[in-house]
């Protein structure tokens, strides 16, 4: 007998909660002349969990725009700068190598930079000194990206958040309405209950795609610049004509 009333009771809420959603996509179908605007969705999600998902928007997206062209700059004419320095190096021309590497600066010319400083000395000193300076341009690359993958796991929980709230207020408002329960009181519950989900997974995608786009270009430049280098050491070892 208890598990037949609370097998009803079960139904009960679940015909609720489906007249509140049909009631509350019928509102927001009425309200905006057939499609509901973004502001009023985001009205709907309640600033508190919208403003901050809009604000981890704003940061992913800043954050992968000048980390990209950040990337870009750093393999800037990459094959044609090795080519040059190789040709002044097998020259002897170390001042005139020096300065073609100040004038291109980038990760890599700043790596072979410290390795022409170096000449002289026994070519392990040489090769270490352009692994540590990699080491630090490679940081420097990577400044901020951890942000995009904290942006991408985040902002879906906080979504959820939302989510979990709204349904609360759902719950909480049935729980109040007794026999007479407006299915319109539900509506704000429901909103917050989707719309924040929705807003979150899409700043979550948005972080995510941007963190491996980032992380594969940095990935790349790390290859050329330990390909360089070794082209580096190479022409350091071979004898002297």
């Amino acid at each position: 007998m208890n598990g037949l009333l609370l097998l009803l009771q079960v139904e009960e809420t679940g015909q609720i909660l489906q007249d509140s959603l049909n009631a509350v996509a019928a509102d927001g179908m009425n309200s905006a002349g057939g499609e509901l605007s973004i502001w009023e969705l985001t009205k709907a999600g309640g600033w508190w969990i919208m403003g901050p998902l809009a604000l981890m928007s704003i940061i992913a997206i800043y954050i992968f725009v000048e980390r990209f062209l950040a990337t870009q700059k750093a393999t800037k004419d990459e094959s044609g700068f090795m080519n040059d320095l190789l040709d002044l190096i097998h020259d002897a021309k170390v001042d005139a190598a020096k300065q073609l590497c100040k004038k291109q600066d980038t990760p890599l010319s700043i790596m072979l930079e410290k390795g022409l400083t170096r000449l002289g000395r026994p070519l392990p000193d040489v090769n270490q000194a352009i692994e540590n300076v990699g080491k630090l341009e490679v940081s420097k690359l990577e400044k901020n990206v951890a942000a995009l993958a904290t942006i991408s796991g985040a902002a879906p929980m906080i979504g959820f958040l939302g989510t979990v709230v709204g349904m609360v207020r759902v719950f909480f408002d049935m729980a109040n309405g007794g026999n007479s329960l407006d299915i319109g009181l539900l509506s704000d519950g429901m909103y917050q209950a989707m719309v924040t989900t929705i807003a979150g997974l899409i700043v979550g995608i948005i972080g995510y795609i941007a963190y491996n786009i980032i992380v594969a270009r940095i990935e790349k430049l790390v290859f050329i610049l330990e390909a360089r280098a070794s082209e580096f050491m190479d022409l350091l070892h071979e004898p002297a004509s």
